[in-house]
Formats: structure tokens, sequence, C-alpha cells
């Protein structure tokens, strides 16, 4: 009795959770992929073909993917180096560090934006100092280059939240009896290191990579809205800016939504194999 009273209790506390859940996640999610299936007045899959026979659209997402997933890659790789310099340097430094990372994940949209006009925009200060140096001639902002550098700047300080605490997984005693066994630097992490942080790895270039993907406000900022990317298409195609057509964004976002399913699905697919192989 005194068990079935707690698990009724825990499904109150819950419901408020549940509720918001359906409310605010799965019921949008549905109606996106209902109206995704209507084109005008017919129902079918014409807003996806219409998608893959468009050059425009098919840039559109062709654009998303490489900025998302080269700012996801490079940010990666720095946090992985940031995340394992902390653990190595003293507590206030790192505190400072870690705080730091923590405002700056949340500095995006026209903030942001006006930041890097400042400072590498075609009149920027560092944009001038590096043409100056001549290490540079030129260099712009507003560019596919230029938003991987931009995507990589908020990819970074999440990264690093994300990756710190895994560091905690490598104990210094397996240094040291690696070391004992004879096994260099570059050993311990080819054959421990790596494969004990892989399961971190993989889920935070996930997240970088679904937060690239979905980023809309600092790119519409930067660039009024004149860089194809799928976000700016399906703003374009919600709020009308050249036509309406709620149901096409709807078609793009769905297809968001099955890249970040395909991704999530070769994750888990590389977790269950990295777990198989360590075994």
């Amino acid at each position: 009795m005194r068990s079935n009273r707690g698990k009724l209790i825990a499904l109150l506390f819950l419901l408020p959770f549940a509720v918001f859940f359906i409310a605010f996640q799965i019921a949008p999610l549905v109606w996106v992929a209902v109206n995704s299936l209507r084109a005008g007045d017919a129902w079918g899959l014409g807003n996806f073909a219409e998608i893959l026979d468009s050059p425009f659209y098919r840039q559109a997402i062709r654009y998303s993917l490489e900025i998302s997933i080269w700012s996801s890659l490079i940010g990666l790789l720095i946090a992985v180096l940031g995340s394992y310099s902390l653990r190595q340097v003293d507590s206030r430094l790192r505190d400072f560090v870690m705080a730091f990372a923590n405002m700056t994940s949340n500095f995006a949209g026209v903030p942001l934006a006006f930041a890097f006009i400042i400072i590498l925009g075609f009149n920027g200060a560092i944009t001038l100092l590096l043409k100056q140096a001549g290490i540079i001639e030129d260099f712009n902002l507003y560019s596919k280059t230029g938003l991987i550098i931009l995507y990589t700047y908020f990819q970074i300080p999440l990264g690093v939240m994300l990756l710190y605490p895994a560091f905690d997984a490598l104990r210094e005693d397996w240094r040291e009896s690696a070391a004992l066994l004879g096994a260099n630097h570059w050993q311990f992490w080819r054959y421990i290191g790596i494969p004990v942080l892989t399961p971190a790895l993989l889920g935070t270039f996930v997240i970088l990579l679904a937060n690239a993907l979905g980023a809309y406000a600092t790119v519409y900022s930067l660039t009024t809205g004149n860089f194809n990317v799928v976000p700016i298409r399906i703003a374009g195609l919600v709020s009308g800016d050249v036509f309406l057509d709620p149901n096409m964004a709807s078609a793009l976002a769905m297809f968001l939504v099955g890249l970040m399913t395909l991704i999530t699905l070769a994750h888990q697919w590389l977790l269950r194999r990295s777990y198989h192989v360590q075994k």
C-alpha cells in the first residue's frame, strides 16, 4: 500500500511536466508533421518533392549541413583541448573560465552578430589589423567561412561545459598504471583515454550539431536574412517575406527533424559499437 501510494504521488508530481512537454513539444511537432503533408488543397508528399527538386532549397540544406558540421567539429576539438587544459590548472582560474564559458554560451543573437561585425566585418578592428600586417588580403564575414567562424564561437563554451565533467571518468592511477606497463602518452590516449571519452564526445557532437542546425537569430542579425540556410528559409515562409507558405516551412522543419533523427540513430549505433569493443 505504501509503495503504491509513493508511486501515485510521484505520478502526480510528474503530471505538470507531462502536460508542459505534450503542449510545447509533442503537439507542435505533430502539427508541423501534419501540415508538411499538405500542399495547397491536396495531401501528399508534394512539399518534400518540391524541396528535393529545387536547387534553392537543396542549397539551403547543404549550407546548413556544411556550416553546422564544420563548426561542431572545430568547436568540439577546441572544447576537448580546453576542457583537458582546465583540469591541469589552478582551481580559481578553472572556476573563472567555467563561469565565463557559462556566460558566453548565452551570448548569441543580435549582440553576438554586432560584436562580430565590429571586430571581423569589412572594416572590423581585427580585419583591418590583419590587412595592414599583410596576413590576409580580404575577409568576408558574411560568407560561409565567416558564418563557420561565428557558429564556432558559440559552440566552444557549450562544448566546454558539456565535456568538462566527462574528464572525471579519467582516473590518474590509470595513467600511472599505463606508464608503469610501458605505455607512452599517445598509447594511453589511444587505448584508454579516447575510448573512455567516446560516449561524451559523440553526445557533445550531436548536441552541438543540433544547436547549429537550429540557429536563427545570430545568422539573421548578421546577414539580415540574405544567407540561404534552412532556418532563414523557414522563417521567410512563415512570415511571408517573399510569399506565405507555412506548409512548405513545415516540410523544411521536418527535414531538420529527419536529419537530427538520423544523426541521433547513428550516435546510438556508434555508442553500442564502442561499448561492445570496450567489452
